[in-house]
């Protein structure tokens, strides 16, 4: 099986930590599950991805703890905590789950963190199909610094891919469509600190390899962030997706950072190839979870840092998660993530790139096999400014016909240059023929 057609266009769906960190249940997976369904299907909407910690019985809002009881099978790996996902008793894991979200046309991903549980070590159970044992693959130095469950695997050992093989076999028995692997695309020495940041290369191509093996086709996501520029060929050839950023929440500065992430990446987009620019914390969001000391709240970004937010991932043609409760959504917020004109980026859009950046404006342009031309302004200034830009910047003609993709309307006929004003930290995003 080719990767690349796994994900021939960037995934789109939700994410469950952004509102319930490590404790989401099965009510509210399939609450989610749901509300997509019937609103968000239609619009490209189809993954439900549950996060961290579901082998976890007790597990709360964080992710950041010490060893815990977690739920395993007889070959060391992760099944889901069954007082938290009841349909997962009697050895099932997630298949009903999974099967009931392929009911509803769409598809079911799982979070795991790198590595074999150093639960599984300490009972040295053995890997199956295999002679070895936990302990004759887990790297015991190899540990992620803000969650300690598992050890990573040596790749230079035998047993370490059978492990990997093992647990792909399982999740492809379950219906999985989308693993998103932790603390891979890059390990952190210290907690959010990125000059000890290393590179998980060897267990990224194991990982590709039990995908490879396991007969179904599965999306490989790997984070956290910031991915490596230089390591975006072997990225491109093994994974699906992986994060250029840290966690990105709910302030203009973590989507200010972006776009210079963006800027840097923009050369590697490709099918089947997505940097990740993260969750879209929209909506509701923190009912359960405290990420950087903020508990439940609405998102505090306003309405034109959202505008601003899915302009850029969506012609930068990001994966799109959202990481909101969907079924309070309200209408504004449903508008926004139901816009087919803006979203049609994802799948027909190619060659976006950063045009021009100043001091108060970046202008991003992208291209679609029909001869259209995408441009996206963005104000990044505190107050409304008027800007203007030659056709000429563009690549354009003298003249050209130009359709406000966010409002739907048409804007008529513009000649040599565009003038646009935007409100602070808002976005324009035009379709010009």
């Amino acid at each position: 099986m080719n990767k690349n057609t796994f994900a021939p266009t960037p995934p789109m769906g939700w994410n469950s930590w952004d509102c319930y960190g490590a404790s989401v249940t099965e009510q509210e997976l399939r609450q989610n599950i749901n509300y997509m369904a019937e609103h968000l299907k239609n619009h490209g909407w189809e993954y439900i991805v549950c996060d961290i910690q579901w082998y976890e019985p007790t597990a709360d809002s964080s992710h950041y703890h010490k060893f815990a009881d977690l739920c395993m099978d007889e070959y060391g790996r992760l099944i889901p905590a069954p007082n938290r996902f009841p349909s997962a008793a009697n050895g099932k894991g997630f298949k009903e789950i999974a099967d009931y979200t392929h009911s509803k046309g769409l598809k079911f991903g799982i979070h795991i963190m790198r590595g074999i549980p150093r639960q599984a070590v300490a009972q040295n159970v053995k890997i199956k199909d295999s002679s070895y044992t936990a302990r004759e693959v887990a790297h015991p130095s190899s540990i992620c610094c803000w969650n300690t469950d598992m050890y990573g695997l040596d790749a230079t050992k035998p047993g370490a891919q059978e492990y990997y093989d093992s647990i792909l076999e399982l999740y492809a028995s379950w219906g999985v469509d989308f693993i998103k692997v932790d603390d891979i695309c890059v390990k952190y020495g210290r907690p959010g600190d990125e000059s000890t940041l290393e590179y998980g290369g060897d267990e990224i191509e194991m990982l590709r390899n039990a995908i490879d093996k396991c007969g179904r086709p599965i999306v490989l996501s790997l984070s956290p962030g910031p991915a490596m520029v230089e390591k975006a060929e072997h990225l491109c050839k093994h994974a699906n997706m992986w994060r250029i950023t840290n966690d990105l929440w709910d302030s203009w500065e973590n989507i200010m950072e972006m776009f210079r992430r963006c800027n840097n990446w923009s050369p590697y987009v490709s099918q089947g190839c997505y940097p990740d620019c993260d969750m879209l914390p929209v909506g509701h969001i923190s009912i359960r979870g405290c990420e950087h000391g903020l508990t439940d709240r609405q998102t505090r970004l306003s309405k034109e840092e959202q505008r601003t937010m899915f302009t850029l991932w969506c012609i930068f043609r990001s994966p799109m998660m959202l990481g909101c409760e969907l079924t309070d959504m309200d209408e504004w917020t449903k508008s926004l993530v139901t816009n087919d004109e803006v979203l049609g980026l994802l799948k027909k859009s190619r060659n976006a790139h950063q045009v021009l950046r100043t001091g108060d404006f970046i202008l991003w342009k992208a291209e679609d096999e029909e001869g259209n031309t995408y441009a996206a302004f963005f104000n990044i200034t505190n107050w409304e400014e008027t800007f203007r830009v030659s056709l000429k910047q563009l690549g354009m003609e003298d003249k050209c016909q130009v359709y406000d993709m966010w409002s739907g309307e048409e804007v008529g006929e513009t000649e040599e240059s565009m003038e646009i004003t935007i409100k602070a930290h808002d976005a324009k995003l035009y379709r010009l023929v």
